[in-house]
């Protein structure tokens, strides 16, 4: 057997598998699930490069020179010596700027949520916010 046909086999095998695993989600109907391995399996192989480029412009390799050209990047990047304070300005206006929100306008962006999406910083998820309805339209 050629190498060629060694390696069109494995990869015959390989899509089988992929294949496989993406029919239950089409039994169950969980399309979610299913569009994103469709998704992934349409990608196919994704090549990684490990090649960075130094502060001279030339091109390295090896993993310790890569890590320590990030290193100095970041450093160089986080480390500003020169940072403005505004957190002593104030705005001094006759009315709020911006207005507080009705019941049904809280209610309505609160229906507009996308659920299965991460949580903000409150960590409240909107699912729990969705299934909260009215009563938490009204309680807060």
């Amino acid at each position: 057997m050629k190498l060629a046909d060694y390696f069109r086999n494995k990869k015959r095998e390989y899509l089988k598998v992929k294949i496989e695993e993406l029919v239950p989600n089409s039994k169950i109907k969980n399309i979610r699930d299913l569009y994103r391995g469709i998704s992934d399996f349409k990608k196919g192989y994704q090549l990684r490069t490990q090649i960075v480029q130094n502060d001279k412009g030339d091109l390295v390799t090896d993993s310790q020179s890569i890590l320590a050209r990030w290193r100095s990047y970041f450093s160089q990047l986080l480390n500003v010596h020169a940072v403005n304070d505004n957190r002593h300005t104030e705005i001094h206006t006759a009315e709020p700027i911006v207005p507080e929100q009705s019941a049904l306008e809280f209610e309505f962006s609160i229906y507009k949520l996308k659920s299965h999406e991460p949580p903000g910083t409150d960590q409240i998820p909107s699912e729990l916010m969705k299934a909260g309805g009215r009563t938490i339209c009204y309680e807060i």
